[in-house]
C-alpha cells in the first residue's frame, strides 16, 4: 500500500511539474512529497525527476513510469469507489468541458435534470470550443460536436442530431422562400463553413450548393440569433432552434431537405471512469436520444 501511495503521489507531481501543487492538491507538506519521492526514485535506483530552482521536468523513465503508474492510480481508486457505490450514489466533482452554445442552448436543461438525480455529485463546467487535453487538463469529459478528428481519447457516440434550414417569417417575405437547395445561392446564408457550401438531402437525391452572404460566424448561437432578427437562412440542429420555432421566430424552410447530421460526443482519457462521470455520459446518451 505504501508503493502505491508513493506512485500516486509522483503522479500528481508529474501532473502538476510541481512539488508544491502537488502537495496543495494532495493537502500535504511539500517537503513530505519531495522525501516520498526521493525514497521511489531510490528505491527504483532511477532518477524520475529533473530538478531546478525553477520548474520540475519528468526524465525519460519518469515518462514511462508516469504513463504506467497513472494508470494503475486510477484502477486502484476506481475499485475503491466501485464498492463504495453499492451504499451509496455517486458523488465528488464532475469536471467537463462543453460547446458553448450547445450546452447553453441545449444541454443546461438537461444538466439540471441530472444534477436533481444526483445530489451527491457536484460540478465543474468550462466551456470553450478549443479541443482540450484531457491528459494534462483536469477534466473528466470534454462534450464535442461535428465529426471525429484523429485522436488517442476514447470517443462514445451520444447521438447524432437532425439538420434543417431555417428562416425567420419576415426575412421570408422579403427575401422569398427557397423551393429548392439550388435557390440558396440567391440568399444571405448565416455561419456558412469556410468551404462555403452546404449539403443537402433528401431519399435518394443529394445536392451540394454554394451559399454564402455577408456574415460568417463560428457561434452557434450568434447565427442563430441573427436569423430571428431576419437577416438569413441557417442550417441547424433541430433541438437548438425548438424554442425559437415555438415562439414564431423561425419557421422551417426546404421542408423536404436536411443537411448532414450533426454528431456529438463525450470523450475521455480512459476507459476506467469513474461512477460520476458514467452516470453522465449515460444519461447524456438516453437523453439525447442514443440508447
Amino acid at each position: 500500500m505504501e508503493l502505491l501511495n508513493d506512485m500516486a503521489l509522483f503522479v500528481e507531481v508529474g501532473r502538476t511539474l510541481s512539488f508544491r501543487r502537488a502537495a496543495e492538491n494532495l493537502g500535504l507538506p511539500s517537503s513530505t512529497v519531495s522525501r516520498r519521492i526521493g525514497a521511489l526514485e531510490k528505491a527504483i535506483g532511477l532518477r524520475l525527476l529533473h530538478r531546478t530552482t525553477r520548474k520540475v521536468e519528468l526524465t525519460e523513465a519518469g515518462q514511462l513510469y508516469h504513463a504506467r503508474c497513472r494508470r494503475i492510480v486510477e484502477e486502484a481508486r476506481l475499485a475503491h469507489e466501485q464498492l463504495g457505490e453499492m451504499q451509496a450514489q455517486p458523488s465528488g466533482k464532475l469536471r467537463a468541458s462543453l460547446p458553448v452554445d450547445f450546452a447553453t442552448l441545449y444541454l443546461a436543461p438537461l444538466i439540471a435534470e441530472f444534477a436533481a438525480l444526483y445530489p451527491g455529485i457536484r460540478f465543474d463546467f468550462d466551456l470553450t470550443p478549443r479541443r482540450v487535453d484531457l491528459v494534462s487538463e483536469p477534466f473528466d469529459v470534454a462534450i464535442r460536436m461535428g465529426e471525429l478528428q484523429d485522436s488517442n481519447l476514447i470517443a462514445r457516440l451520444l447521438a447524432r442530431l437532425s439538420v434543417q434550414a431555417y428562416a425567420s417569417p419576415r426575412y421570408l417575405q422579403r427575401a422569398g422562400e427557397p423551393q429548392h437547395p439550388v435557390d440558396l445561392s440567391r440568399h444571405e446564408c448565416l455561419g456558412f463553413s469556410t468551404s462555403g457550401k452546404w449539403l443537402l438531402h433528401r431519399a435518394g437525391e443529394e445536392v451540394e450548393v454554394a451559399v454564402g452572404g455577408r456574415f460568417q460566424v463560428n457561434s452557434v448561437g450568434m447565427f442563430q440569433r441573427l436569423a430571428t432578427l431576419d437577416l438569413g437562412v441557417v442550417l441547424l440542429p433541430a433541438e437548438i432552434v425548438a424554442d425559437d420555432l415555438a415562439a414564431g421566430r423561425l419557421r422551417r424552410v426546404l421542408a423536404d431537405w436536411q443537411g448532414r447530421a450533426t454528431p456529438v460526443y463525450a470523450f475521455t482519457e480512459t476507459r476506467l471512469l469513474p461512477a460520476k462521470t458514467q452516470r453522465f455520459i449515460e444519461f447524456l446518451q438516453q437523453r439525447l436520444g442514443r440508447e
